[in-house]
């Protein structure tokens, strides 16, 4: 009896939230901000999947260097981003629509509405940030990182994020990109696959073999199960990344969306694993876990506007993308990305802004090339891509090599070598654990 007296007492509190939400917001509105607050918490939840993808990709010397720079990318950036990124995102439309300029260090008390979206929107920030971490794994100095990625989340980022959802240029074009293959992933990727061009590659990676030739120098990473862990807890929390962009709670959209998110991540597996195994002769484990990765960056972008059968083309061809790009960007290019990052975010990025105006399905919206829309949506999707690639890429470049400039960009060889976790904090990840410093 007392339990039942409890059940009905929590439920008569619940009903009379919802009525007093009813008659203060309405149903919708109510539902609407918790909608997006959940979504928010899922698309946070992806800080410990990068988190866990990167530590165990690499070795294990450097672990807490990794989760050190995961936590504090979004302890920075959701201060700067408040500050300022807000403001040059969504504030008022400037310049032709290339810039905010209202909202900066908003500081109201009751606003919540503004609440709301600032909380859904700053989790998209830190992930802009953090894509950076992987590719400039092992051999970053600290506090460098630190300074960089206060800029990504106060200036690169909300910039060309004002172009596509603040309501800037590229917005008023028709340019479209549901989640954020182009506004998060592609912004990051680029920022990533400059990190580690300016950076260099970490020691011993490319080295002279027995003949005289070049070789490549695998360091695999320490724990693939944590990397697994990793790839599970982002492709979860990609459900409130993606699913709830649709920016209501009652939207019919939701479930459509969260669909072709899951057949995008399961054929991005299933390609990057048959491409790897065919490519290296085994099931790669790290190539297959890029897979599901690339294909989720690459629905993002179309998930609201494709059917299932496109999103399971558009995720295969991800898979298969991601391993062509790892080999290309290690071993033509030259570039040392631990875990891929550039790959999966820039390419697959790039990838997914392009399927829009190919398998675009909604008149009036986002109509593609196998839809009757003709080039002109695909046109407009390469535009931004360009656009975009080279405001991130340049601003990107230039300060990072502003920051090699005046604090140094890497630690020195004997820090690398013994690893950033003794090195930048005395704190080693395997305390009594043998860890090989010189590997």
């Amino acid at each position: 009896m007392r339990k039942k007296l409890i059940v009905l007492a929590i439920l008569l509190l619940c009903v009379g939230g919802a009525l007093f939400a009813q008659e203060e917001w309405g149903w919708s509105e109510s539902l609407d901000m918790v909608w997006l607050f959940l979504g928010a918490s899922l698309v946070f939840i992806m800080q410990a999947g990068f988190a866990l993808v990167e530590t165990g990709l690499t070795r294990a010397k450097n672990s807490t260097n990794i989760v050190m720079k995961n936590l504090m990318d979004f302890c920075l950036g959701a201060v700067v981003y408040w500050a300022i990124g807000w403001g040059l995102m969504y504030g008022k439309n400037a310049l032709g629509g290339l810039i905010g300029t209202s909202d900066f260090f908003k500081n109201v008390m009751d606003d919540p509405v503004y609440y709301r979206d600032w909380f859904f929107q700053v989790v998209f920030a830190a992930t802009a940030a953090t894509i950076v971490s992987g590719a400039m794994a092992e051999r970053t100095q600290f506090k460098s990182y630190l300074i960089y990625t206060c800029f990504i989340s106060a200036f690169i980022y909300p910039v060309s994020g004002h172009w596509i959802w603040g309501g800037g240029w590229l917005a008023e074009l028709g340019f479209h990109d549901f989640a954020g293959s182009t506004v998060v992933h592609s912004v990051g990727g680029w920022a990533a696959l400059m990190g580690a061009a300016v950076l260099g590659p970490r020691i011993g990676k490319y080295v002279k073999g027995a003949d005289g030739k070049a070789a490549i120098k695998a360091f695999p990473g320490h724990n693939i199960p944590l990397a697994m862990l990793g790839v599970f807890l982002l492709w979860f929390g990609w459900y409130g990344f993606n699913g709830a962009s649709t920016l209501s709670g009652s939207s019919p959209d939701i479930a459509r969306v969260c669909v072709t998110t899951t057949l995008a991540a399961a054929t991005g597996t299933i390609g990057a694993l048959f491409t790897s195994w065919i490519w290296f002769k085994k099931p790669d484990a790290s190539m297959s876990m890029n897979g599901a990765l690339a294909g989720l960056v690459a629905i993002t972008a179309p998930c609201g506007v494709v059917s299932p059968a496109a999103a399971i083309a558009i995720g295969l061809i991800g898979g298969i993308l991601v391993v062509l790009s790892v080999e290309f960007i290690d071993k033509v290019l030259k570039i040392d990305d631990p875990v891929g990052a550039s790959s999966v975010h820039l390419t697959c990025g790039i990838w997914g802004t392009l399927a829009v105006g190919i398998w675009g399905n909604v008149e009036g919206t986002a109509a593609g090339l196998l839809h009757g829309g003709g080039f002109s949506q695909l046109g407009v999707q390469a535009l931004g891509i360009v656009s975009v690639g080279a405001w991130a890429a340049l601003t990107s470049l230039i300060l990072f090599f502003i920051i090699k400039a005046i604090t140094g960009l890497r630690v020195n060889p004997k820090e690398e070598l013994i690893g950033l976790d003794l090195s930048e904090h005395k704190a080693e990840a395997y305390t009594g654990f043998q860890i090989f410093s010189n590997m």
